[in-house]
């Protein structure tokens, strides 16, 4: 029983925060102190930044503005980055509050939008505020969950302009990942939005245990189970000890990669047996790939591994089979159904964007009640939907970022291991670095107690944005808007310390330069002579690239039967015999070949790296069977026989030679007759020139950096000014008719989208023409080898002719300027979207990308399908009415959303 003096302090507080006693008398557990405070912050009437761990209950205090606006009768926006975690909070307001009091906004549902409380992306409340909405009248509270997403590369910007634009009477309620710098964050959002409350909390209400398996033992990161507030210092000494003795079990290839020792580092299927047998399941292993989560999933399968009991089979039957009964049976096989479905039952499965949606949503919808106990997953799954384990296992600690292979940070570390501990059901979660002969404890626990996440700024003026900013507050406003923005609040914080950093490399220049100093000459120009050639050299070898890329292309369209070729590289690399030409009336060629091993199957321009050369050609029975194991043993040993005889390989070089070439030729001449060509110490000198050429470069982009931060987001609003006004869009002060078709376009390409719409580029197509133009502008491969499929002769390719003609155009004007904001179109959607919109199967379909992967991912086929569609619907919008391109892109619309690309849940 509380003391009297307690007593009288809670009732001061019911007196002074009647809403929050209302509140917290509905909910069935005590708040934390961070949630009280930060409650009772919004209850006072300011805005409130709350940056605390994953799974410490943030979202509470989102609720609770949506709390205080149905008690005050007002209205409240409940904004997220993703349509997945809008779904989510959706169904939760509604299970709370009723169907009638919460809407949704997102780019696939619209349902009642002029409720009092409407949950929503990012996007829709900024296009809101652009457009002067009726419905931001009697809005009180905006709610912004994973308010961190404004660091996105892509749409952070988007956060910013929001935060900036919302009225003054709106409180703002920002919920926020830990990050180290919440101090300059809420700095900057008490300078835009007035008072704000700073709540920070470093506390996780389930503890976060560290481990390391080093094959089949499971050691403590840390001494005394101590959690990651501990220091490296702190490594248990026995994972240590035991990781050394295994170090020197470990045998190397020439290369110095680790061979895999017995019982050192364990198949997956072992991890999660060990895990299961610790009472440590529900487990996310994150795999940094897709093919390594689908991979994950199917040793486990091959294992023998069943986590599940009948009871629970049968449960996670049912709800898959009603989740999936609108998808049509013909694509159950193409899209796996089958095999996931088997997985599923016992316990498994992978989670990643390649995924189709309707699957992932099964798969959390299982993962968190418990019917799937391990889930193999890519690093999105930690920015995306709310689904803690009571272990988190990571195979590695290197991803590819998309250019490289990088080691994680200590912030992604965190990230990743925070989804570990389900609050309300678990005591402790943990963390589990699974060891290989890479992986030093040391740097682990240097990750696992290292707690810096700086927030940083992505925002940066678009062509939409300006005439958005010119056409509601006029050209003068608009730029004293963006220097409020919290990049140019950083970025003026930052300029003291990258002037002292440019000092510093100058005098290391002084120093470079004295070292690489010659007796007989200038080195520095004989230096930059070197760089000429090097340079050269690249060029040539680039171009050399294209054009044998072109070249094999062109020779992959005339092979005929009874070629044989030479296949470079791959799984296939050696002698083939052509079968079947393949040649498509639409589309690439793919061959159907039998190799010297016997192996017969299609082969595609990805398998071939310059022009294709038909070292001799050989009689193939004229109804040969490629399937009879007979027939195909009797043909390889022939074209064994043929390829033995073949004397002599003709290759055609696709490239100019680069010692034909005239330039290159002269730079080593001019380089043989300088005087430091002749010097003994020229290769110390050329060493301390690179450096000093390497230093001055990043001397010299400091610089560039110090002189461009001052009011920089002000500089680069004028150029694209200058340009929208140079083009028609922007008249001094005033929106023009284009412009105002601007405004409605939100793209990456927006300039380029509205180029289009002026220049009439899709008038006159067809309706699956239109959707394979647009996607164009929205697809972006995931590997920058990935080679499109050819797009046939006719209207479609001439339009994408024309298009690449525009964007040229507009990179030349950007680069005058200084700009870089329209991306290239990418034409690697094209055919796919045109063919499904004509109506095709989603098998045939899915097999037309040539990419180096094979066939596209039925869940990355549904998400561009489906920002087509948002591209096309904003086309349609934009369109003048006299024109038949609203029309035209109305039954683009229709044609694309069928099968699995219209099938979107909100269960």
């Amino acid at each position: 029983m509380s003391s009297p003096a307690e007593q009288y302090a809670a009732a001061r507080r019911r007196a002074s925060y009647p809403a929050y006693t209302d509140f917290t008398a509905q909910l069935s557990f005590d708040l934390d102190d961070f949630q009280r405070e930060a409650c009772q912050a919004l209850e006072d009437g300011g805005g409130v930044l709350v940056c605390a761990p994953t799974g410490a209950g943030k979202t509470v205090v989102g609720e609770f503005a949506v709390h205080l606006a149905l008690r005050h009768g007002t209205k409240c926006f409940y904004t997220t980055p993703i349509k997945a975690l809008s779904n989510q909070k959706y169904n939760d307001l509604v299970a709370r509050y009723g169907a009638e009091q919460v809407g949704l906004l997102t780019g696939d549902n619209a349902i009642n939008g002029d409720a009092p409380v409407v949950v929503m992306t990012t996007e829709v409340l900024r296009n809101m505020l652009y457009a002067g909405s009726a419905a931001l009248t009697n809005l009180a509270f905006v709610v912004m969950d994973e308010v961190h997403y404004l660091a996105d590369r892509f749409r952070g910007a988007v956060w910013e302009e929001v935060i900036i634009h919302l009225p003054e009477s709106v409180a703002l309620v920002s919920l926020s990942a830990t990050v180290s710098n919440a101090e300059e964050f809420a700095e900057w959002l008490v300078t835009v939005r007035g008072d704000t409350a700073v709540v920070v909390s470093e506390h996780r209400p389930v503890p976060l245990w560290q481990h390391m398996l080093v094959g089949r033992r499971m050691f403590d990161l840390f001494t005394e189970k101590s959690t990651a507030e501990a220091t490296q210092k702190d490594v248990d000494p026995d994972l240590t000890r035991f990781v050394r003795d295994q170090l020197r079990r470990v045998q190397y290839t020439r290369s110095g990669r680790p061979i895999r020792a017995k019982n050192l580092v364990p198949f997956r299927s072992d991890v999660i047996e060990r895990l299961d047998a610790e009472g440590l399941l529900p487990a996310i292993t994150f795999v940094f790939s897709r093919a390594g989560c689908d991979a994950a999933v199917q040793q486990c399968m091959a294992a023998g591994l069943r986590l599940t009991t009948p009871d629970e089979r049968a449960e996670i039957r049912r709800i898959a089979e009603e989740r999936t009964k609108d998808l049509a049976a013909e694509d159950l096989q193409v899209l796996g159904y089958w095999e996931w479905l088997d997985g599923l039952q016992r316990g498994l499965a992978a989670h990643h964007a390649g995924l189709l949606p309707v699957y992932k949503e099964v798969v959390e919808e299982l993962f968190v009640r418990g019917l799937v106990k391990a889930v193999f997953a890519t690093e999105t799954l930690a920015l995306g939907i709310n689904m803690p384990a009571r272990s988190v296992v990571l195979e590695r600690l290197v991803k590819f970022n998309g250019e490289t292979h990088v080691d994680l940070t200590a912030g992604e570390y965190t990230q990743l291991t925070g989804r570990a501990g389900r609050r309300g059901i678990d005591v402790e979660g943990h963390a589990v670095v699974v060891w290989s002969p890479e992986i030093d404890p040391r740097h682990v626990a240097g990750l696992a107690s290292t707690r810096t996440y700086p927030l940083r700024s992505s925002f940066r003026p678009s062509y939409n944005m300006a005439v958005n900013l010119v056409g509601s507050v006029g050209r003068e406003r608009a730029r004293e808007l963006l220097e409020t923005s919290f990049a140019q609040f950083q970025a003026d914080r930052a300029v003291v310390g990258l002037a002292k950093q440019a000092q510093r490399q100058h005098d290391a220049l002084d120093a470079y330069q004295e070292s690489m100093t010659c007796h007989l000459g200038d080195f520095a120009e004989y230096a930059a002579l070197r760089r000429q050639i090097k340079e050269r050299e690249n060029s040539l070898a680039k171009q050399g690239a294209a054009q044998r890329r072109a070249a094999a292309a062109d020779s992959l369209e005339k092979l005929r039967i009874g070629d044989v070729v030479m296949v470079p590289t791959g799984r296939r690399a050696g002698l083939a015999v052509v079968l079947d030409p393949g040649t498509q009336p639409l589309g690439e060629a793919r061959p159907l070949v039998l190799t010297a091993d016997r192996w017969a199957g299609r082969l595609s321009l990805a398998d071939f790296t310059q022009e294709i050369d038909v070292l001799t050609r050989m009689r193939v029975p004229k109804h040969f069977n490629h399937r009879s194991p007979q027939a195909r043993r009797d043909l390889a040993s022939a074209l064994r026989t043929a390829g033995a005889d073949v004397a002599a390989v003709k290759r055609r070089k696709g490239r100019a030679a680069a010692a034909d070439d005239d330039v290159l030729a002269e730079l080593r001449a001019a380089l043989r007759r300088h005087p430091c060509h002749g010097c003994n110490d020229r290769e110390d000198h050329a060493r301390w020139a690179e450096r000093f050429d390497r230093l001055s470069r990043e001397t010299h982009q400091l610089e560039q950096r110090v002189h461009n931060r001052t009011n920089s987001l002000a500089r680069t609003f004028d150029q694209v000014c200058g340009l929208l006004e140079s083009r028609g869009y922007l008249d001094g002060e005033r929106v023009t008719d284009a412009g105002r078709g601007l405004a409605r376009i939100w793209s990456e390409s927006d300039l380029l989208v509205a180029e289009c719409l002026r220049a009439g580029v899709w008038e006159g197509l067809s309706a699956p023409e239109l959707a394979g133009a647009v996607s164009a502008l929205v697809y972006e491969a995931r590997r920058a080898d990935e080679s499109p499929a050819p797009v046939p002769n006719g209207p479609l390719r001439d339009t994408l002719a024309v298009i690449g003609r525009l964007a040229s155009e507009l990179h030349a004007e950007e680069s005058q300027r200084g700009l870089s904001l329209t991306r290239e179109p990418d034409y690697g959607f094209v055919w796919p979207a045109f063919r499904w919109a004509r109506g095709e199967a989603l098998e045939r379909v899915l097999t037309s990308v040539a990419g180096i992967e094979g066939e596209m991912p039925a869940g990355d086929f549904v998400r561009w399908c489906r920002q087509v569609l948002d591209l096309l619907d904003q086309i349609a919008g934009a369109a003048s009415a006299e024109s038949g391109l609203r029309k035209t892109a109305r039954e683009a619309i229709e044609a694309t959303r069928r099968g699995i690309v219209a099938y979107t849940a909100v269960a």
